[in-house]
């Protein structure tokens, strides 16, 4: 990425205010704006999160936030009550008090002197999310808004569930939150008080995995701050941005399809990242469209922001299987609305182990037959790639090997694809609770399966997420799978592969009890791919700039990181497990002299096809350190299961210096309902 030293406006940067709220709390900013703008108010653009503005995220928002300070804009990244420096407890994500704060600290920003009165919110994740959920509520000053890796429905399409499927990283979520909920603000910040403040986030913050563990329908809690409940609500031009390995691609369909603001929308091949951090590459000068975006909403300045197609995607070219990729080949392609004419649905049977060609018929239909090994989906990869370590799918067949398959001939051209594809089954299974996991994936001649997209399906949840009910054993069912969207280019001589498991763990859950599933090939039993016709009508896609934003405040590696994606095996006992260790080692911020560390270690494990050994262990380690203060947080979660119920149990120890301050033990029993 380019350094950009010289900006159009001198920055002016404010490293610790306090934005006063109307119940007496104190939330604190970092903010960066032009010099003059005393004399020459400008636009606010917030970034609200809890991953503390002052070390945790403070490279990347250096990176950022003065860069479109020097564009003319004030930029404030402020820490969620409870988080960072600010004060209060942080209890779960989006609760109607974080998004009153928010509405609070837009009306604050725009009652500056130096702020002309109108803001915009822009974040990744959370940050995304809220910016989402803060303008459904139509707050003042809000002008327009920049989303990334985010979503309009927090069940169906968050970290926690997925069709109607438990996520494993809904466990890994809740524990990266409970260690981050257990760190101190800085003394050198806010003095004496640390101590009662932290002591305060350790005894309140709550272990957030057991409340959403009791939530695994689509019921109040999850529609509260999912704007897909009404999205005519948001009366603001949206930028909507995700990639193909993120989580939360499938938002930015449905925000293009459902809004009637203007918008735009971007998915490129990325990972959990701002597209100017982009990996996998290529990264895309991302901050220069968004400077775009703001002069165009918040300084009505007549640009040609909106002269793209409503879509850009990343048509991504075939590649071989792997757990991480420096860049993706590919190539920019638009679409000026969503839906767009130019994808067409083409259904193709599938037959006794066959992907169909047009025209032919299922055969004798055979019924197909399986039980998948509980260790199918052990080369899924995460839910969401953050890219580090390895975390995307690695070679398909073995994975293929637990699952029935579906191929099709060679493909005599090149095939294109953008959308998400539907696979259409009549199944029937032998035991009240079941899942299907279901795949497509990219075969080349030599036989290689890269997965190009994956959806899960509940089948207790097929009639709808609100009110599940039992499956009849035997009973034949019609259900549809909708996969992840994606954009993916099959070359001629490559083979489509459909995969259907009943098992896909780690990734997921997995259900009660091993289930045999029995599919009937037919008329109904199909996919349906959204292909993309190619011609002479396609909107051109200008080039992106090269990244570039300021300089990242500058750190020293004390100890050096460590990543780690293990499968291990015990061929006498049976035992597996996935070990992943996510280690950052110890970072000094040298602006503060703030030393940091941060390791994780998560460790999911079965034994052979017993259902009842499946068990997910998550290990944190924080440390904060300067001169002779240090404090040092240790939190473990621990999930099982039986047939009928969740146990969850989890420690929180807490040092001072040498000597422990407080242990923690959360320990609860939490019924399964139709999960």
């Amino acid at each position: 990425m380019r350094t950009v030293s010289e900006l159009p406006n001198e920055v002016r940067e404010d490293v610790h205010v306090l934005i006063p709220l109307s119940d007496g709390t104190r939330l604190a900013a970092r903010l960066w704006r032009p010099a003059d703008s005393d004399k020459r108010p400008v636009p606010a653009v917030l970034e609200f999160i809890p991953y503390r503005r002052r070390d945790l995220t403070a490279q990347r928002d250096s990176v950022h936030h003065p860069y479109m300070a020097g564009h003319g804009y004030a930029c404030a990244r402020v820490d969620l009550r409870g988080s960072g420096d600010s004060e209060g407890v942080l209890t779960d994500e989006y609760l109607e008090r974080e998004l009153l704060d928010a509405e609070e600290v837009l009306a604050w920003l725009a009652a500056q002197p130096w702020c002309d009165g109108r803001t915009g919110m822009m974040g990744i994740s959370w940050g995304g999310f809220n910016a989402l959920q803060v303008a459904a509520r139509r707050p003042e000053s809000l002008r327009a808004i920049v989303t990334a890796c985010s979503t309009d429905d927090r069940y169906s399409d968050d970290v926690h569930y997925m069709g109607g499927c438990l996520l494993v990283d809904n466990l890994s979520w809740a524990s990266t939150m409970f260690a981050y909920n257990s760190c101190p603000p800085d003394p050198a910040l806010v003095g004496e008080r640390w101590r009662r403040m932290w002591h305060d986030r350790l005894e309140h913050s709550g272990l957030w995995l057991e409340t959403w563990l009791r939530h695994q329908h689509r019921d109040d809690y999850w529609r509260h701050g999912s704007v897909a409940e009404d999205l005519d609500a948001v009366q603001v031009p949206v930028m909507a941005v995700s990639g193909w390995a993120d989580g939360y691609s499938n938002a930015v369909f449905r925000l293009l399809s459902g809004l009637r603001v203007p918008r735009l929308g971007l998915l490129g091949p990325w990972s959990h990242k701002y597209p100017h951090l982009g990996q996998p590459g290529p990264a895309i000068g991302f901050l220069q469209e968004v400077v775009r975006w703001w002069d165009r909403w918040l300084k009505d300045i007549d640009n040609d922001v909106m002269d793209v197609p409503m879509l850009r995607a990343w048509m991504q070219e075939s590649v071989p299987p792997s757990t991480s990729y420096d860049e993706r080949p590919g190539r920019w392609v638009g679409a000026e609305e969503w839906p767009s004419s130019a994808i067409v649905p083409v259904s193709r049977s599938l037959g006794h182990g066959r992907v169909l060609g047009e025209g032919e018929e299922p055969g004798d239909g055979t019924v197909l037959t399986l039980s998948s090994p509980l260790s199918t989906g052990q080369h899924a990869g995460k839910w969401c790639s953050y890219n580090a370590p390895p975390d995307l799918p690695h070679d398909q067949r073995e994975d293929d090997g637990g699952s029935i398959v579906f191929d099709s001939v060679p493909l005599p051209e090149r095939l294109e694809i953008l959308g998400s594809p539907v696979v259409d089954l009549e199944l029937s299974v032998d035991r009240p609770d079941a899942m299907v996991a279901v795949r497509l994936n990219d075969v080349t001649p030599g036989g290689e399966a890269t997965r190009v997209t994956y959806g899960l399906l509940n089948l207790t949840h097929a009639d709808g997420h609100e009110a599940p009910g039992k499956l009849v054993p035997g009973r034949r069912y019609r259900v549809s799978v909708t996969l992840n969207g994606v954009a993916q280019a099959f070359p001629p001589g490559h083979r489509i592969r459909i995969s259907v498991s009943t098992s896909y763990w780690p990734l997921a859950w997995p259900s009660p009890e091993p289930v045999r599933l029995a599919v009937y090939p037919g008329t109904y039993t199909r996919v349906l791919l959204p292909v993309r016709l190619t011609g002479a009508e396609d909107p051109p896609v200008a080039a992106f700039g090269e990244p570039e934003g300021t300089a990242p405040v500058t750190t020293s590696q004390l100890s050096p990181p460590e990543h780690r994606w293990d499968l291990a095996h015990d061929l006498v006992h049976y035992r597996a497990s996935l070990n992943v260790v996510k280690d950052l080692g110890t970072v000094r911020f040298d602006d503060i002299g703030l030393e940091v560390t941060r390791r994780a270690e998560e460790i999911y494990s079965w034994v052979g096809d017993d259902y009842g050994t499946v068990r997910g262990e998550t290990d944190w380690t924080m440390g904060f350190a300067r001169g002779d203060w240090s404090v040092e947080t240790r939190t473990r979660t621990v999930l099982t299961s039986t047939e009928t119920d969740f146990h969850v149990h989890a420690t929180l120890d807490a040092y001072e210096g040498d000597r422990r301050v407080m242990t923690r033990i959360f320990a609860s029993v939490i019924p399964r309902d139709h999960v």
